[in-house]
C-alpha cells in the first residue's frame, strides 16, 4: 500500500515540475530560484491592467513604458548568472 502511495506522489511532484517551471528541483541553484521568482512577478505586474496603471501612476511614465521596462527586465531581472564553479 505505501509503495503505491508513494509512486503516485511522485506522478504527481512529477506532473507539477512538468506543469510549473518554476517549481523547482534538487538541483536548482538560489540564483535560478530568485531569477523564476523575479520573472513571476515581472509577469503578474504586466498581465494585471490594475498593477500595471498603479507603477505608471507612481513612476509618472505611460503604461506602455511601464510594460516595456518590465518586460525588457524579465531578461535578466537578477543580473548577469554567477560563474559556475567546476567541481
Amino acid at each position: 500500500m505505501s509503495s503505491e502511495l508513494r509512486y503516485t506522489a511522485n506522478t504527481q511532484l512529477e506532473h507539477l515540475h512538468a506543469r510549473y517551471t518554476g517549481t523547482g528541483h534538487a538541483d536548482l541553484t538560489k540564483y535560478e530560484w530568485l531569477t523564476h521568482q523575479h520573472r513571476d512577478t515581472l509577469a503578474s505586474i504586466v498581465g494585471h491592467p490594475t498593477l500595471t496603471s498603479y507603477l505608471a501612476i507612481a513612476d509618472n511614465e505611460s503604461i506602455g513604458r511601464v510594460k516595456f521596462e518590465m518586460t525588457e527586465r524579465m531578461l535578466q531581472p537578477c543580473g548577469p548568472p554567477p560563474p559556475k564553479d567546476e567541481d
